[in-house]
C-alpha cells in the first residue's frame, strides 16, 4: 500500500506576514511545498491531502492547479476552530488554531492508508521522506507503530529570531521516549544553542546535536482516533487558554507513556530549512538555488518527469 502525504498549510503565519505556504521560493515560481512534494512523489506517495483554512483556500487551489501529474490524488481539507469532540465550545474570545494535532484531525475522515504528515512551509530534503515512505510501507492501516524523522538541532535554526523545536529523546532500539517542545530556541553565539524563557532568560541550554522533530510524522489510520481522544482531553485541561495548542508531539507523548501506542525515531541527516520570518527567505531562495545548481531538482519543476 503506497503512502499519503498530509500537508499542513493552514497555519496563520503572523510572524511571517503573509501566506508563506505559497510564497515563491524557486526558479519558477515554486514554493518550498512543491519540492516537498517533488521529493514525495518519487518516494513512492500516491496521494497528497492538504490541510488549510476556508480563507486561504481560494489563493491554495489556484496556486496548485494544473501542477501535478493525474496519477496523483489530491485533496483539500479544512482545519475549523469550532472541530472539536465531545460537544465542546470554542472559549470565548479564541482566534488562534489549536495546533499540528488539530490540524492533522482534520484529516481523520480522508486518510485510508499510512500517512506522513509534514508542514507546507519547511523543506525536508528527500532522504527523509525516502525514509518515512519505507518504514509507513510495511505498516497495516491498523498498526500503533509509528515513526518520526529525528534532524539535528544546530541544522534547523533561524538566524533571524526564535524557533520552537521539539528536542527528541529515544532507547537504544530507536523508539521515542519523549519530545518536549521549547518554543523559544535560538543560537547564543559559541556558547551553545539556548531555550529561552518568556523573560528572555536561559532555561536551557543544548548542544546542538540534539534531534529534534520537525513536524515529520508518519502515521496509520488508527492514530486518528486515537489523537482524537487525546485532544478531548487536552481541551479539559487546557482548553481554557487562549495561546493552548495541541501539538502532535503532545498526543504521542501521551499516547506513548500509556503503551498506547510507539514510535521510531528514524534519524536524518538530511538538509532542513524553512521560512520562520520574511528574513529567512533570501537563505531559502540561495539554498535551493544551490540544490538546483548541483543537479538535484530540475529547474521547473513541473510538469513532473519520472
Amino acid at each position: 500500500m503506497k503512502p499519503t502525504l498530509v500537508v499542513l498549510a493552514a497555519g496563520m503565519g503572523s510572524r511571517y506576514g503573509g501566506v508563506k505556504q505559497i510564497d515563491p521560493v524557486g526558479m519558477n515560481g515554486e514554493a518550498i511545498i512543491d519540492y516537498s512534494i517533488y521529493d514525495a512523489i518519487r518516494a513512492g506517495f500516491n496521494r497528497v491531502i492538504f490541510v488549510i483554512r476556508r480563507e486561504i483556500e481560494e489563493d491554495v487551489k489556484a496556486f496548485f492547479a494544473g501542477k501535478f501529474p493525474p496519477e496523483l490524488q489530491v485533496d483539500y481539507v479544512y482545519q475549523d476552530l469550532s472541530d472539536l469532540p465531545g460537544g465542546a465550545q470554542v472559549p470565548p474570545g479564541r482566534s488562534k488554531p489549536w495546533g499540528t494535532g488539530h490540524a492533522m484531525l482534520a484529516a481523520r475522515d480522508s486518510v485510508d492508508a499510512p500517512f506522513a504528515v509534514i508542514n507546507g512551509d519547511d523543506f525536508y530534503g528527500r532522504p527523509a521522506l525516502v525514509a518515512m515512505a519505507e518504514y509507513l510501507s510495511q505498516r497495516s492501516p491498523d498498526d500503533r507503530d509509528y515513526a518520526m524523522v529525528g534532524y539535528r538541532l544546530d541544522r534547523t535554526l533561524s538566524e533571524n529570531g526564535t524557533v520552537s523545536r521539539g528536542i527528541v529523546t529515544h532507547d537504544d532500539q530507536g523508539w521515542l521516549t519523549s519530545i518536549v517542545e521549547h518554543t523559544r530556541l535560538v543560537r547564543q553565539g559559541d556558547q551553545g544553542i539556548a531555550s529561552l524563557d518568556d523573560q528572555d532568560q536561559v532555561a536551557e541550554w543544548f548542544q546542538g546535536q540534539e534531534p529534534v522533530s520537525m513536524n515529520l510524522f508518519g502515521f496509520t489510520p488508527a492514530a486518528m482516533d486515537q489523537f482524537w481522544q487525546e485532544f478531548g482531553g487536552f481541551l479539559e485541561d487546557r482548553g481554557g487558554e487562549p495561546k493552548s495548542e495541541f501539538y502532535i508531539p503532545y498526543g504521542m507523548n501521551r499516547l506513548n507513556r500509556a503503551g498506547k501506542a510507539r514510535m521510531k525515531v528514524l534519524r536524518s541527516d538530511s538538509e532542513w530549512f524553512g521560512v520562520t520570518y520574511q528574513e529567512d527567505r533570501p537563505q531559502v531562495v540561495a539554498r535551493i538555488g544551490a540544490l538546483i545548481e548541483a543537479g538535484d531538482y530540475p529547474r521547473a519543476l513541473w510538469p513532473y518527469r519520472a
